[in-house]
Formats: structure tokens, C-alpha cells, sequence
């Protein structure tokens, strides 16, 4: 049985790059256990880790699911300059989606439900497992 995440994106300059992700996430790291490694639990049991070393040359994205796409693709026009993401939608998927890259070339993405009920459902599972 599979009981937690991590994924683990690799950075060369740890500083720049744990400054990036905690712009990007909006909060410090949960736990930083020594120099060049620090950790995020996004929802529970799932943690992104940023590790300072080479970075994997075509792995991800890692997707990320937001409430919304526009906002977030606003914050990463002020606050990192990139722009021009296009967005994505299938009539058969329940999501739209979008990807980028981290100065790295670390392949990440966000996604959002198309149906904010199923949406609700989603964080509301998460959300009953921290009671």
C-alpha cells in the first residue's frame, strides 16, 4: 500500500532555486533537513522536494492543480516574466491544462477542473483527511 509522494525536482543554484519555489508555492519550506534540500507538502501525504544538484533532462512536468489557471498564469507573468503559456483543453478531459519550465528546464504545469463541483469534491477529500 502506497502511503505518501514525493517528487523531486533538482536545481543547480539552490538558493535561486529555493527563492523560485517559494515564490511560486507562496510559503517557506515544511522542512529543510540539510543544506541544499528542502521540502513542501502541497496536500497531505504529497511532497514536492527541491534538491540542489543536476536537473533531469526530459522528466515532468510535474502538474500542479489550482482553482485558477488565469490567476496563477498572472502570477507567473508579474513575478517571473513568463508569459505566452498556452492553455489546453479536450472535450473528453475534465481539466484544462497548461506548461512551463523553471529556469532549470524543469518541465512543470498547472491544471484546473472544468467542473468546480467535482472540484469541491476534490478538496473535500483532501480537506476530511486533516480531520
Amino acid at each position: 500500500m502506497i502511503i505518501e509522494l514525493t517528487i523531486q525536482i533538482r536545481v543547480s543554484d539552490f538558493q535561486r532555486g529555493l527563492l523560485w519555489y517559494q515564490l511560486l508555492l507562496d510559503r517557506e519550506p515544511d522542512f529543510i533537513p540539510h543544506e541544499g534540500f528542502a521540502e513542501w507538502e502541497l496536500i497531505p501525504g504529497s511532497w514536492l522536494q527541491v534538491a540542489e544538484g543536476i536537473p533531469a533532462k526530459g522528466s515532468g512536468p510535474v502538474r500542479l492543480g489550482v482553482q485558477s489557471i488565469t490567476e496563477m498564469l498572472k502570477k507567473l507573468e508579474r513575478d517571473y516574466s513568463i508569459g505566452d503559456i498556452e492553455v489546453h483543453t479536450r472535450e473528453e478531459v475534465p481539466v484544462k491544462w497548461c506548461t512551463f519550465s523553471d529556469p532549470w528546464g524543469n518541465q512543470l504545469g498547472l491544471f484546473e477542473y472544468l467542473n468546480k463541483e467535482e472540484e469541491m469534491k476534490c478538496m473535500s477529500r483532501i480537506h476530511g483527511q486533516l480531520n
